[in-house]
């Protein structure tokens, strides 16, 4: 059994679609992507993780968005479909799923290419920082604990 308090895992994510870009209020050429959406999940080392289950949720958010016009959808029919615009409105979505699941979104990276990456990371934010703090803190005093039980007992 490993000492860390924490896992990480690591899933992947591809959306297939297409967008269009509006530059100068001129609309672009309509054009396939391939997505890639990395995300990072921190989980307590003592829980069971079910991966089908990050992949099944996230999946289904994802569907939505398969093999469309991403133009076409909302918010995207009136936010321009960039990559960082498309990431910045689905992690809050991801993170939301993941926190149901038992998770910590700690980032999520995207690239349209295998050589670009747009990368948004809670590891910095007060939030997460406080979030993992209150649970290590909580899990050290259940090590104390459990300790001091077998020393009396």
């Amino acid at each position: 059994m490993s000492n860390a308090l924490y896992r990480e895992y690591k899933f992947k994510f591809y959306l297939n679609a297409n967008h269009f870009i509006i530059i100068d209020g001129k609309e672009g050429q309509r054009h396939p992507h391939t997505w890639e959406f990395m995300v990072d999940i921190l989980m307590d080392n003592d829980e069971f993780v079910q991966f089908d289950a990050f992949e099944k949720a996230i999946d289904e958010y994802f569907n939505k968005y398969q093999n469309r016009v991403i133009n076409e959808i909302a918010p995207f029919d009136h936010v321009i479909p960039t990559l960082e615009n498309m990431s910045d409105y689905f992690i809050r979505d991801v993170r939301g799923i993941v926190k149901n699941l038992g998770g910590e979104l700690i980032k999520m990276e995207s690239s349209e290419t295998p050589t670009r990456s747009y990368v948004i990371s809670f590891e910095r934010e007060i939030g997460f920082l406080e979030s993992v703090r209150k649970n290590s803190e909580k899990k050290v005093d259940g090590i104390i604990d459990s300790v001091l039980d077998n020393i009396l007992n």
